[in-house]
């Protein structure tokens, strides 16, 4: 007697939407989670527009496999890794709004062409990073990325044994010259006016034989390719520098986390639970955007991580119990 064929298991319908998941920027974090979503057979739009937070940067260090690699090149190979999986659609668009529905989320976008569109999906990944806030001083912005660096753990070893300077004031300043001077023996702190600073940060820094200017900066000197060649004081003193490291205060780049009602930490980071989801349930977050520390390496880590719990939520929602 034939064996009696067992009907298989079917996913419960679930409301149709354009996509499984949308992901909100196209960098590290958003490239690395819609490679591994697309590995997952999952529909994937990507969302990317505009430069890099590290575009002026020679390069991104520190990264496995992939150190020294131009910023534009991670990124390429990032994008080019992505045309295996059929599932997974880039456009050049830049989201304007995201709106909860009942089965997940509609965004708004602007294409390339200026042509608005809307999508709808399931589940949401913001990696839509952070700006830098630089300090107003003549030549800080057109040196940044080369000869004004903001982490060592990046660009350390480039100047290693390099006269240095960190810009700043205060705790922040005081860390930041410590950590600098694994690098280099000569590091200096310019605090551009008083640095407020108390004793035990200037015992400290004396300790390190780290030096303090506290008089006002008139601007920094160097070449038309952006390397740094002297800090000039407004007393017309010139100090020769390689490279100022300064840790500058940040912003989100993009404020749909905020639109939408998201929680944030103390320092602007957009809160993120274990599993990279945000306070708003099926919208997630990862790279520089989130708490924790920034590096192109770390941010597609996040990315990962965010797209496996993803995955496995989806699983569980289609998957009858």
């Amino acid at each position: 007697m034939p064996r009696k064929t067992l009907p298989r298991h079917r996913p419960p319908a679930q409301p149709p939407t354009d996509y499984d998941v949308i992901i909100v920027g196209a960098g590290s974090a958003g490239l690395s989670a819609a490679l591994l979503l697309g590995r997952c057979l999952r529909r994937v739009l990507v969302c990317g527009s505009g430069a890099p937070r590290n575009v002026t940067s020679p390069a991104v260090h520190a990264f496995f496999t992939r150190d020294g690699v131009k910023p534009a090149d991670l990124l390429r190979l990032g994008r080019e890794q992505l045309l295996p999986y059929t599932t997974v659609e880039f456009r050049t668009a830049c989201v304007s709004a995201i709106l909860p529905i009942a089965n997940g989320f509609e965004l708004t976008a602007e294409g390339e062409t200026g042509r608005t569109f809307t999508a709808t999906t399931r589940k949401v990944i913001l990696a839509t990073g952070v700006e830098d806030e630089l300090a107003p001083l003549p030549g800080m912005r057109e040196m940044w990325g080369r000869g004004v660096l903001h982490c060592p753990y990046c660009h350390g070893w480039e100047v290693r044994d390099a006269p240095l300077a960190v810009y700043g004031k205060g705790r922040i300043v005081t860390g930041l010259a410590l950590l600098i001077s694994r690098w280099s023996r000569d590091v200096v702190v310019c605090t551009d006016g008083p640095g407020n600073l108390t004793a035990n940060a200037r015992r400290r820094l004396r300790h390190q034989k780290i030096r303090v200017y506290e008089e006002p900066i008139s601007h920094l000197q160097g070449t038309s390719g952006g390397e740094l060649r002297h800090i000039v004081f407004a007393n017309g003193e010139k100090l020769a520098r390689q490279a100022v490291f300064i840790h500058p205060a940040q912003h989100q780049r993009s404020g749909l986390a905020q639109q939408i009602g998201c929680r944030f930490n103390s320092k602007g980071a957009v809160w993120v639970d274990k599993s990279g989801q945000t306070s708003i349930a099926g919208l997630y977050a990862a790279g520089d955007a989130t708490p924790g520390a920034q590096k192109a390496l770390i941010a597609a880590a996040e990315g990962t991580l965010a797209a496996m719990a993803i995955n496995e939520t989806l699983t569980r929602e289609e998957c009858p119990r």
